[in-house]
């Protein structure tokens, strides 16, 4: 049996430890934030954060991780408060929105360890791959959750609700 924390909850899998983190989270616990993309390590749909380093749940083995802290996106914030949730949201970022959970939590771990990153500390730290294209709005969005982290800007206030559309009136 494989014990670790998870979202600041004890857990102990009755698992093969050679279980990619991945699928223990996705299929033992029910936490399906944690996307499966490529399952070979290049795309960052499954990055989360174990003991404050992003890892890529779909690489990392239950096995590997006795004793240590995991959290996912569904344990980052439950009320998507984080800055770098706040960020993305507030510059229309998410599109399909797959990607975006492994580059919350990239982006949450770049800023924890670094409070006013560049451009390409950013680029370095988070090379998840979106087909959507959202690229040039993430690094704006990221810089600005640093800002916020850091108190050098408001958080933004809570996204627009959707309004339908309306008929014309003739």
């Amino acid at each position: 049996m494989t014990r670790f924390t998870v979202n600041n909850q004890p857990v102990a899998y009755k698992m093969d430890p050679r279980t990619p983190l991945l699928w223990a989270l996705r299929d033992a616990s029910n936490l399906t934030g944690t996307k499966y993309g490529c399952g070979t390590g290049d795309c960052g749909a499954c990055t989360v954060d174990v003991d404050g380093t992003a890892r890529l749940a779909c690489e990392v083995t239950i096995g590997a991780l006795e004793g240590t802290f995991v959290t996912t996106i569904e344990g980052l914030s439950k009320d998507r408060s984080h800055p770098v949730q706040q960020a993305l949201i507030a510059a229309n970022v998410p599109q399909c929105g797959y990607c975006i959970p492994g580059v919350v939590m990239a982006a949450s771990v770049l800023l924890r360890a670094n409070r006013n990153p560049s451009e390409s500390d950013i680029k370095e730290a988070i090379p998840n791959i979106c087909r959507c294209g959202i690229y040039p709005r993430l690094m704006e969005a990221i810089q600005n959750a640093a800002r916020i982290a850091r108190g050098d800007a408001p958080e933004p206030g809570p996204a627009p609700a959707a309004q339908e559309d309306q008929p014309a009136e003739p």
